[in-house]
């Protein structure tokens, strides 16, 4: 094990014959990508059916109708993938098996705008065709609209309130707003989408005189209803009056950052691994509606839990004031960053900042022979490494190299660090091993083009990023 300031070349060697890590056979086939794939995609073929059935291809005579054809058209869609922007995070265990909660994230982020463009859509259209059919003015319409159908007003407060969510998730404005102000906006998403429903039924030309259509409406509200009760508050609830978690130690690792134990009882029936977070909500006076997502900094030993926590807002701030006792209610776990990712025997740890926690855990126990491990961690300098002391002694123990790649990214002389040029001098077989990184957006992303040019193929990248 070697502990330097990675700036400097690494002596070359030869690589040893890589060996394959095979998965072991599923003793039973389990949901896949593509069932997943086959519902949405059903799903989006009866919604347009619905449209086709209320007459769809039918009514476009003139302009006037072609547009509020199409505007029924995005108005269906939109609103069904509203319900599956529901369902992507409603951490349905199928789904984070399947795709992992960085997967689930992105797509919940791109199907969110693509919902959000239909939903606008559906107002334009359906606004500019009433107006051509009628033949009357812009705002005489619009008030029509708004005052003589029924739930057309309420649906518009809806629709205004989820493109406040949908802007305030943009990950720019995101970055100058507080967390908790941006996890309230977000909560009135399900109010927006509440508000929509009763309009959709009692002035839906598709679902008019259609039982049929009508009850499979909604049976995908009560679906999607049903998964939110059952995943996100009667689980975590069962789970927490069962484990009954509680803070048994908080120690102050320097400044701003903070490490929590977890202690209750059965952890091992949560069945965690190194590399995953849970959804802590710690049940203070201030802080027992709000969750926020914690990976686990210690591997986990069925008897704790350890998250280390850096000061990044107002919540992540106050954590270090938590005591000693209070109740948890912890979602999870969550996420594929674990050993189950890897290809390849030997492996490359890179980590940015607070994103050290994964890496370390992984550290501890990653299936691995001395010389397979090698850990990068990226940080300004030695006073903003996090778990020094405990990565030196890992490391040592598990036949691992690190390696602190120091040096502040505003400065001209660190422009290379953790390039492809600089990642092959410290890991000259670089190409032939599974990399996991773990770190903040724009970090993971440099470091990710980096791999690719570098010659890592795509699929042996694994990444984790920290961002709420």
């Amino acid at each position: 094990m070697s502990s330097r300031d990675a700036l400097a070349p690494a002596p070359r060697r030869s690589a040893a014959p890589e060996r394959r890590v095979r998965a072991p056979r599923a003793a039973r086939r389990g949901v896949t990508g593509f069932d997943l794939l086959l519902v949405f995609l059903g799903n989006v073929v009866l919604v347009a059916g619905l449209w086709w059935r209320g007459g769809g291809l039918a009514d476009l005579g003139t302009t006037g109708s072609i547009l509020t054809s199409g505007g029924r058209l995005t108005g269906l869609l939109g609103t069904y993938l509203v319900l599956v922007q529901l369902l992507l995070l409603a951490r349905i265990p199928a789904l984070e098996r399947v795709a992992g909660f960085d997967r689930l994230t992105r797509w919940h982020r791109i199907n969110g705008r693509v919902a959000l463009l239909l939903l606008l859509a559906h107002a334009v259209l359906i606004t500019a065709g009433y107006t051509l059919t009628d033949r009357s003015g812009l705002p005489h319409e619009v008030w029509s609209l708004l005052t003589t159908f029924p739930g057309v007003l309420t649906a518009t407060v809806g629709l205004l309130l989820l493109v406040a969510v949908v802007v305030t998730s943009i990950v720019i404005v995101r970055r100058r707003m507080r967390y908790e102000t941006w996890y309230f906006v977000h909560l009135y998403s399900y109010l927006g989408i509440a508000l929509a429903f009763s309009h959709q039924i009692a002035t839906g030309q598709v679902f008019s005189g259609n039982p049929v259509a009508q009850v499979y409406w909604k049976a995908l509200y009560v679906a999607t209803l049903a998964a939110l009760a059952g995943f996100r508050i009667a689980l975590p609830a069962a789970r927490a009056l069962y484990h009954r978690l509680r803070v048994v130690d908080v120690v102050q690792e320097g400044p701003g950052v903070v490490t929590l134990r977890i202690g209750g009882h059965r952890l091992d029936r949560l069945a965690a691994r190194s590399g995953q977070f849970f959804l802590f909500r710690f049940l203070t006076r201030d802080r027992w509606w709000e969750a926020h997502p914690y990976s686990l900094s210690a591997a986990p030993d069925g008897r704790s839990l350890r998250i280390t926590v850096k000061a990044l807002g107002d919540s992540s701030a106050s954590i270090g004031q938590v005591r000693r006792g209070t109740r948890v209610i912890a979602e999870g776990p969550y996420g594929a960053f674990t050993a189950a990712a890897r290809r390849r025997r030997r492996t490359v740890l890179i980590a940015g900042g607070v994103g050290i926690t994964p890496i370390r855990a992984l550290l501890e126990d990653m299936p691995a022979a001395p010389g397979e491990l090698t850990v990068l961690y990226r940080a300004i300098d030695l006073r903003e490494v996090i778990f020094r002391e405990e990565l030196d002694a890992l490391a040592a123990r598990r036949g691992a190299e690190l390696h602190y790649v120091l040096g502040d990214h505003r400065d001209p002389a660190a422009r290379g660090v953790l390039g492809a040029m600089h990642l092959r001098q410290l890991v000259p077989d670089l190409a032939a091993r599974d990399v996991f990184v773990c770190g903040p957006p724009a970090m993971a992303a440099a470091v990710h083009g980096s791999l690719r040019r570098a010659g890592v193929p795509r699929r042996q990248i694994v990444t984790e990023q920290f961002a709420f």
